[in-house]
């Protein structure tokens, strides 16, 4: 029998001050503030024991909002490299994961309205469920971010994949609720 999937509730609208959390409690946190400089710099914080976080990425968002730069671990690149737009489906953007395979968010055409992520041989190894909020004591959930354990290679659930699945999934909320191109 195939692993049931890893769900994580998502809260708030602004993927950019939000957390990811299941039934172990908060995995995944945004938070975005500004920096000496007047710059707004989002950093997701990944929980590795109780009361421990280690920092996986920071967000330097353009000045006018937009895309900036991207540091994830030892990388920095642009923004808009983890969220390019794909030029046979214009509302799917893919990215190059830190295996060197490119992946592929795009929208479903289910009655969920689900935003997939496509490995590099077309397998859903996760997705993005937008829900209608759900208020809980950590906060207002508004979509559950699945993790396809055994789809693919089977690695979507481990690091440095799903830091990145992660970044790239808020980056998509983002750029998709902003109309950025």
């Amino acid at each position: 029998m195939a692993a049931p999937n890893e769900i994580l509730s998502w809260t708030s609208q602004d993927p950019r001050n939000s957390q990811l959390f299941s039934s172990y409690g908060v995995l995944y946190r945004f938070t975005t503030d500004n920096n000496a400089h007047g710059q707004s710099v989002t950093t997701l914080w990944k929980a590795i024991r109780a009361n421990k976080e280690d920092r996986v990425a920071k967000l330097e968002w353009a000045p006018n909002g937009g895309l900036g730069r991207a540091v994830i671990g030892k990388s920095t690149l642009p923004m808009g490299d983890l969220v390019r737009t794909d030029p046979r489906m214009p509302e799917a953007r893919i990215f190059n994961g830190p295996d060197g395979y490119q992946y592929s968010w795009r929208p479903s055409n289910n009655a969920h309205h689900d935003i997939n992520l496509m490995d590099h041989l077309g397998n859903v190894i996760a997705f993005y469920r937008p829900i209608r909020p759900v208020r809980y004591n950590i906060g207002d959930v508004y979509g559950e971010l699945h993790f396809c354990r055994n789809a693919g290679a089977g690695v979507v659930m481990h690091p440095p994949l799903m830091d990145t699945v992660t970044v790239t999934a808020m980056l998509y909320r983002f750029v998709i609720t902003f109309g950025i191109v």
